[in-house]
C-alpha cells in the first residue's frame, strides 16, 4: 500500500480534485477504498496527491501541457517511456508504454525501449531523443553535445526545451512513485541481505577469498 493515506471522497473539498475523481472512478466511487481507474491502474497516485490540494493542482496543470506543446507526440512519449524505465518506474514505463502504442508505435519499437542502444529500430532523431533521456536521468543532464546536435538538426528551439521539460518532468513522477510506492511501484525493496541458513556456520569470507 502506498507510504502516505490516501484521501477518501467524503473528505475532499477540492474541485478540481473531485472532477479527476469522478472522471477516472466514477462518481459512485470512493477511490480510497474502491480502486481502479478507466485506465485499469489502482490509482493510489491520485489518491495520495490529493493530500495537498496544492500539489495536485501544479501537476494536473503540467499534465495540461501537452495539449498545447509542438512536439511530436511519438517523440514525447519516447522520453516519457524511457524516463520511467532509465529511473526504475514500473508505473511510469507501463503507462506510457501503453500510450506509444496508442499513438501508433509499432510493437518491436515499444519492446525495444530497454535495450534502444543495440536496436536499429529508431531513426536518428529517436536515438537523439533516447540517448538525451538517458543524459536527463542517469547522468544528472550531462549531455554531451554530439546528441545535442542531432536533436537541433531536427528540431527548432521550442520543441527541445519542451521535451527537456517534459522528461524531466517524468523523471520526476517515477521518482515520486517510487519513493512512496504508488501504483505499479508499490513493491517491497529487493536489495536486503539474504540471510544464512539455521545451523550454517559463517566462515571469513575475505579470508576464504583471499586464499589466506
Amino acid at each position: 500500500m502506498p507510504r502516505l493515506p490516501e484521501v477518501h471522497r467524503a473528505d475532499v473539498t477540492d474541485e478540481k480534485i473531485l472532477w479527476f475523481y469522478d472522471h477516472l472512478f466514477g462518481p459512485e466511487k470512493d477511490p480510497a477504498v474502491d480502486h481502479g481507474t478507466i485506465h485499469a491502474t489502482p490509482g493510489d497516485w491520485w489518491t495520495v496527491f490529493a493530500q495537498s490540494p496544492d500539489v495536485f493542482r501544479h501537476a494536473v496543470r503540467g499534465f495540461a501541457l501537452y495539449r498545447n506543446a509542438a512536439i511530436d507526440p511519438l517523440l514525447r512519449e519516447l522520453g516519457q517511456g524511457r524516463a520511467g524505465y532509465a529511473r526504475g518506474s514500473q508505473f511510469v514505463f507501463s503507462q506510457h508504454c501503453k500510450q506509444m502504442r496508442s499513438l501508433g508505435m509499432p510493437e518491436q519499437k515499444i519492446e525495444a525501449i530497454p535495450a534502444w542502444q543495440v536496436s536499429d529500430l529508431f531513426s536518428p532523431l529517436e536515438r537523439a531523443v533516447l540517448a538525451y533521456t538517458d543524459a536527463l536521468v542517469l547522468d544528472g543532464g550531462r549531455v554531451p553535445d554530439g546528441v545535442f546536435e542531432v536533436l537541433t538538426e531536427h528540431l527548432p528551439p521550442d520543441q527541445i526545451l519542451q521535451l527537456t521539460y517534459i522528461t524531466a518532468m517524468y523523471d520526476m513522477h517515477a521518482t515520486m512513485s517510487k519513493a512512496l510506492r504508488l501504483e505499479f511501484d508499490d513493491v517491497p525493496e529487493r536489495i536486503a541481505e539474504v540471510q544464512i541458513p539455521e545451523g550454517v556456520a559463517v566462515a571469513d569470507l575475505s579470508a576464504d577469498l583471499a586464499g589466506e
